[in-house]
């Protein structure tokens, strides 16, 4: 080759490197807004991953209904951390913020490998009024079957606890086969979401597990999804096992289960020196619904003192009868502790499933005008979830609070319970 044809070579291909679309240039043509969106799903063909990623962070954050579709697209990318991030803006879309919490918030490249880490938070999830398009699930679903890895499999399957989305159910099924814990335990929190119960008896195989925390996640899921089958089982691991976390659970998911033959654990455990474990018993007691156990709870949250077990009996009482409202009153004691950063996750859920009965549902409404902020803002959460059409009335005689905190909620809980029961 002669000099000047090499010259003329470099040169070439300087130019050709140079004209090379940078994550630079994609911020750049993001600035464009939704009309950039086009020319940002072409790049996503770009043989340079940094330059993909860039796409997929721009698309999130243009958030529009638009994006959905190239994002869509990049959950079938081959690089692991477009995949992640594909994910991740998908479910930032219904639940604006998720991106800043999601695992492709941790990610950091090191060498051809990715590194991350999930958060314990499983609290996240998206109002039931909210409708999402169902090719984002099923994308998600063959992401959690089959993604790039085990991380992007893991943070599909929670996507998909987010998203509710029960048409991945299968998919997650699948997912419980993967023999990764990471998969797994997200797996089973995206099934206690979206409560399909015909999933339970699915999980039964790792209610033994020897990773202790996705042991524990099937235990709580499979007394969630209401599995009574179980229930043998359960008292196995209940019986068998020395870590009193996982004894706690199963007692716990035994409760939630309630069939006479359980009340004989439940005689066990009500005065255990183990709090958690008379939680449990009383919740049991609470679901086998039998009046004759009112002396015996009543007596027993007379001596409790701890919180938690109090609130358990409090809970039995009430769902015993002991429905009426006054300073001492088991239902005041859950709606009070609707004020504790401490135990509102424990009396909220309870209120939940006690407002399914017409009697707790109509005391609940007096204190739904004259409560706290904190007490006002519980209980239209549980109305919203538990409430029927009266509930709606008097959540509309409400709706207009003067505290703008209490009236977004309120009207959040009117949309919830439209949605339910129309």
């Amino acid at each position: 080759m002669r000099p000047c044809q090499t010259v003329v070579l470099i040169v070439a291909c300087a130019a050709l490197l140079a004209a090379q679309t940078k994550p630079k240039d994609v911020r750049e043509i993001a600035k464009g807004g939704s009309s950039a969106i086009p020319k940002l799903q072409e790049l996503l063909k770009d043989p340079d991953s940094d330059v993909r990623i860039e796409v997929v962070k721009q698309l999130t954050q243009i958030g529009t209904q638009y994006s959905l579709d190239p994002l869509i697209q990049a959950t079938a990318d081959n690089d692991p951390e477009v995949q992640i991030r594909a994910t991740d803006g998908l479910v930032n879309f219904y639940l604006p913020g998720y991106v800043e919490t999601g695992f492709g918030a941790s990610i950091k490249r090191v060498g051809t490998s990715i590194k991350g880490k999930f958060t314990d938070t499983n609290d996240q999830v998206i109002d039931p009024y909210v409708s999402v398009r169902p090719e984002v699930i099923t994308a998600l679903g063959k992401l959690a079957r089959s993604g790039g890895n085990m991380d992007v499999r893991a943070n599909a399957a929670r996507a998909i606890g987010v998203l509710r989305g029960k048409a991945a159910v299968p998919d997650l099924i699948e997912a419980l086969r993967s023999k990764d814990s990471g998969v797994i335990y997200q797996s089973l929190n995206a099934l206690q979401k979206i409560r399909d119960e015909s999933a339970a008896p699915r999980i039964s195989f790792l209610l033994n597990d020897f990773d202790p925390k996705v042991q524990l996640a099937a235990i709580e899921t499979t007394g969630l999804l209401q599995n009574k089958e179980a229930v043998p089982n359960l008292t196995n691991v209940l019986q068998r096992t020395k870590d009193a976390k996982v004894k706690r659970a199963a007692l716990t998911a035994i409760a939630m289960l309630p069939v006479e033959a359980s009340r004989p654990l439940y005689a066990q455990y009500i005065k255990d020196k183990d709090d958690q474990l008379r939680a449990a018993a009383a919740e049991g007691y609470a679901r086998l619904k039998n009046p004759a156990d009112i002396p015996m709870l009543q007596q027993a949250w007379a001596d409790e003192t701890k919180p938690k077990a109090r609130l358990s009996l409090a809970f039995a009482l009430v769902m015993l009868g002991k429905t009426e409202i006054s300073e001492f009153s088991p239902l005041q004691f859950l709606i009070n502790n609707l004020n504790s950063a401490a135990y509102k996750g424990i009396a909220f859920p309870f209120l939940v499933e006690l407002a399914r009965d017409p009697g707790v549902r109509s005391a609940l409404y007096r204190p739904l005008t004259t409560g706290t902020k904190d007490e006002k803002i519980g209980l239209a959460g549980v109305l919203a979830r538990s409430g029927d059409k009266e509930s709606l009335a008097q959540l509309q005689k409400v709706s207009n609070d003067p505290d703008p905190d209490v009236q977004k909620e309120i009207l959040r809980a009117i949309r919830t319970l439209q949605s339910r029961v129309g």
